[in-house]
Parts: C-alpha cells; sequence; structure tokens
C-alpha cells in the first residue's frame, strides 16, 4: 500500500525563505500548498507536488477562502509554515504609521489570521512553525515595527504552544538571523558589513539553511513552544547598539 504525501501549508512560499522551505518539503515528496500574493516567477523543482494559491494574510477573507480550498481539495494539512512578511525601518521619529500598520498586519497578524483559520484542519500530531526574526528577541535601533510585529510572534507561538498541545498540535519559533533574501538586498553595503562583523559565523545565512531547521522543527514530536535560532551566532552575540 502506498503512504499518501503529506500536505504542508506554506506562507511566502513564491521567494526566499518561504520558497526554499517548498522545494525542501517537496524533494521529500510531499505536497505544499503555497500562499502567496504572488505567484513564483521560476518554476519549483518539483512542480507538480506544489499548489499555488494567491493569498493576502492580512485579508481574513482571503485566508479563509484558500484554507477552504485547502479542506475540499485535501481534508486536512500536515503542518502550517507562517514565513510570509515584510520590513519596513525607520526608528521611532520618522516611521510612518502606514509602515507600522503594514508590518504589523502581515508578520504578526497574518500569521494569526493564517492559525485561526486552518488549525480545525490540522491534523493530531501536526506541527505549526512560524518564523520570527533576532530583533523580536534583541532590541535593535531602526527595526521598531518589525522587531515589534516578531517579539509579539513569539508571544503567540508560546500562547498557541499551550492552547493547542492537547489536541497533539505543536507550535514552535525557529528564529533566522541575517539571510540573503530579496527583503535583505536593499541593505547598503556598510550596513551589510556592520551586520556580517557582528555573526560570530562570519557570514550570511542562505534561505536553504534556513529551510532545513523549519522542516526539521515540523517534525520534531516532542517540541513544543520552542524559540530555535538559526543565526550562525548572532542572538547570544548581540549588542545593539546606533547605526
Amino acid at each position: 500500500m502506498s503512504i499518501q504525501p503529506r500536505v504542508w501549508i506554506v506562507t511566502g512560499g513564491s521567494r526566499g525563505i518561504g520558497r526554499a522551505v517548498v522545494e525542501a518539503v517537496t524533494a521529500r515528496g510531499d505536497r505544499v500548498v503555497s500562499m502567496a500574493r504572488g505567484v513564483a516567477t521560476t518554476a519549483y523543482t518539483h512542480a507538480d507536488r506544489v499548489h499555488e494559491i494567491k493569498t493576502d494574510v492580512t485579508d481574513t477573507e482571503s485566508v479563509r477562502r484558500a484554507v477552504k480550498t485547502v479542506a475540499e481539495e485535501y481534508g486536512s494539512a500536515h503542518a502550517l509554515i507562517n514565513v510570509a512578511g515584510v520590513h519596513r525601518g525607520g526608528r521611532i521619529d520618522d516611521l510612518s504609521r502606514e509602515s507600522w500598520d503594514l508590518v504589523l498586519a502581515t508578520n504578526l497578524t497574518g500569521a494569526f489570521e493564517m492559525c485561526r483559520a486552518t488549525v480545525p484542519i490540522l491534523e493530531s500530531g501536526s506541527a505549526v512553525v512560524n518564523v520570527g526574526a533576532v530583533v523580536g528577541l534583541r532590541g535593535f535601533p531602526g527595526d521598531v515595527a518589525y522587531g515589534s510585529a516578531k517579539a509579539g510572534l513569539s508571544g503567540m507561538t508560546q500562547v498557541l504552544a499551550a492552547e493547542l498541545a492537547p489536541r497533539n498540535i505543536r507550535v514552535n519559533l525557529v528564529v533566522p538571523g541575517f539571510v540573503d533574501t530579496d527583503m535583505t538586498s536593499g541593505l547598503s553595503e556598510k550596513a551589510r558589513a556592520r551586520i556580517v562583523s557582528s555573526i560570530p559565523a562570519g557570514r550570511t545565512g542562505t534561505a536553504e539553511e534556513i529551510a532545513q531547521v523549519i522542516v526539521d522543527v515540523a517534525g520534531a514530536t516532542y517540541m513544543y513552544g520552542a524559540t530555535v535560532p538559526v543565526d550562525g551566532g548572532l542572538l547570544n552575540s548581540f549588542s545593539g547598539g546606533g547605526r
């Protein structure tokens, strides 16, 4: 008797870390429903195992429709990986309310919307993995919106881990360090060099390295409410400071 592939839901699956998660999961033979505002601009390696659904995680109705499609086509899901995010830098005196709202809506409320809609179709023994950020655990000047959103995501992870454990659903947080993705490509060379100099590993991470840990955490059957840094040692050496 053949084993049916499991279904994973990945937000932000069209690029960056989300795309790397899609590639890692489908390489194992499982199926991924990739939810993002746009479709991938290049073909996935295992495109026949990827179902793309255009989804705006900040929109309750968009999320509801997407998850309903998953339920109708697959019945249930094995994992939810919340990667979708946006970054808007700025200190408190120059960050616009529009940027604040966008960052909070996408990085925190979007994960809440996805969890709320998806939990009813998650299988017993399934997992939710939220993707945080070092600045959500350590203050860094110029990241008031992003840091606040990711700190909130850390707190939400802890609460949901306690709430959903009795249903045999594991909820954990993976915290990437500085990773080369579209989100970080806009940094100046000076800013990039300063950040890299503070990383004990002496280099940036790759989306594939983060994705591997996310997949491993999703499969860890005795892990509930854990915070897992994948940051080249950055979190332990983080000192903030001006920039």
